[in-house]
């Protein structure tokens, strides 16, 4: 006989929210039973309209806040309830940063089984608003026409903004001036159902500090209807546009980039900085879309390797150089590796500009390749890793420990896989000395990280 659930689908309850998941919903209990009750926040009584269940676990919706928690804000995006950007505007920021420093905290307790780390508070935003240096808004059409916007949570189903809090202002000013240029020639949205349409996506990029601006234009084939016109147009309405791109996707897929790039007008790069580094960034590059925060996490990075300018050092996931070459600045050598082409062409291009000798970058998997370089009798210091959220490769882990470098700084943006593979550091010799969160996406649950581990004395 099937066990009888503690609440019912469409059941109506009141209760106390006890926690927040890593998603960013509140966690409430009927008799043991949980329920995530998603923009409830913890140590507030509420009226909730139970919309799933499952064995284990169900799901509700918030209808109303009896007692409401101190650290409730208002949140300003005047469509926050329908987009599934942000999560956490409802929570203040002091609050969020606090959440953030928990989260990390709790996994490597519970996955990594590191009770004793020093975990510090959020390293947070002086102005947590209007960070983002790249927007990628999915174009489509409804009854009225082109929109643009952003996908409404777990849906594809697009909202229609003109502004986004957390983006550069040139960023909304550069969608709006695309959409309207799109309308003005007639140029149809994607309709991702029947997989028709021209304008898949627009993706703005913005040099925070050097003010240029790319425009990138996903298109479904190599067609665009009036490029001509529609170019003058961007580059009349966009004064600092330095770099006009077309991308060709053509597939049915959620990726937003094809294989296919052509430039339009102007430059194939943009340029920006961190710190006192210069970046080239094209259409496909990855740079980080908070360049402020960016600086941090990168500072304490190279806090951690704790550098006198003899060590050399292997960045292990190096992208375009970014860490590479902040390293590179007070290492005797750096060796940056990067199973994408494209990236390491990059990287090599970004030592070039800054006039950067000390560092080789080599295309393939880290765990394969520095072995080979073990084998030519390079012999790291230090080891960086900053992996993708699935983490650390489990054969690049073993290629560390086999290695034994003194230090290794682990930089991750998922606390689950960070946990996991700080477990088989720790087991493998290496102790985590410490831990500094960093908010890089204020107002999401994404929380990134810096971590300091030393070979404990003893080891061979």
């Amino acid at each position: 006989m099937t066990k009888q659930l503690p609440v019912q689908k469409n059941e109506q309850l009141q209760v106390t929210i006890e926690d927040l998941t890593h998603e960013g919903a509140g966690v409430a209990k009927v008799n043991g039973y949980t329920l995530f009750v998603p923009k409830a926040l913890p140590g507030e009584v509420v009226d909730i309209k139970v919309t799933k269940t499952n064995k284990g676990y169900g799901f509700a919706r918030l209808l109303n806040i009896e007692k409401q928690s101190e650290d409730r804000a208002e949140p300003p995006c005047p469509i926050y309830n329908q987009c599934g950007g942000c999560q956490m505007q409802h929570l203040n920021y002091e609050a969020q940063l606090i959440v953030k420093q928990k989260q990390v905290q709790d996994v490597l307790e519970r996955i990594g089984g590191l009770k004793s780390v020093l975990v510090h508070p959020t390293l947070g935003m002086d102005n947590p608003w209007r960070y983002r240096n790249k927007a990628q808004v999915p174009v489509g059409e409804n009854e009225g026409g082109l929109i643009a916007g952003f996908y409404q949570e777990r849906s594809h189903r697009i909202i229609s903004m003109d502004q986004c809090l957390i983006q550069h202002e040139e960023n909304d000013e550069i969608i709006r001036s695309v959409k309207s240029i799109a309308i003005k020639y007639g140029i149809r949205g994607y309709d991702e159902e029947k997989h028709r349409g021209t304008l898949r996506h627009v993706v703005a990029r913005h040099g925070k500090q050097t003010g240029e601006i790319m425009v990138v234009l996903v298109t479904r084939g190599k067609e665009l209807p009036n490029k001509k016109n529609i170019i003058e147009e961007i580059c009349n309405q966009i004064p600092n546009v330095k770099s006009i791109v077309q991308n060709i996707n053509p597939k049915r897929t959620n990726v937003i980039f094809g294989e296919e790039t052509h430039v339009l007008w102007g430059d194939e790069y943009i340029h920006d900085y961190i710190g006192d580094i210069k970046f080239a960034i094209s259409a496909r590059s990855f740079y980080q879309v908070n360049p402020e925060q960016t600086k941090v996490l990168y500072d304490k990075a190279l806090e951690y390797a704790n550098l006198t300018g003899n060590e050399t050092v292997i960045d292990a996931y190096c992208g375009i150089g970014t860490i590479s070459l902040f390293l590179a600045q007070r290492a005797k050598r750096v060796y940056g590796v990067e199973i994408v082409p494209d990236a390491i062409a990059d990287a090599k291009r970004n030592a070039e500009l800054n006039g950067i000798t000390n560092v080789d970058f080599a295309v393939g998997e880290a765990e394969n390749v520095m072995p080979w370089w073990y084998a030519q009798g390079i012999r790291p210091d230090v080891i960086v890793v900053d992996p993708p959220r699935k983490g650390c490769d489990e054969k690049l882990l073993e290629t560390i420990l086999a290695m034994k470098p003194q230090r290794v700084v682990y930089v991750s943006c998922n606390p689950a896989t960070l946990a996991r593979d700080l477990k088989m550091l720790d087991e493998g010799g290496y102790e985590t000395k410490e831990v500094q969160p960093v908010d890089m996406f204020a107002h999401s649950t994404h929380v990134e990280a810096v971590v300091k581990l030393e070979r404990k004395h003893g080891i061979k």
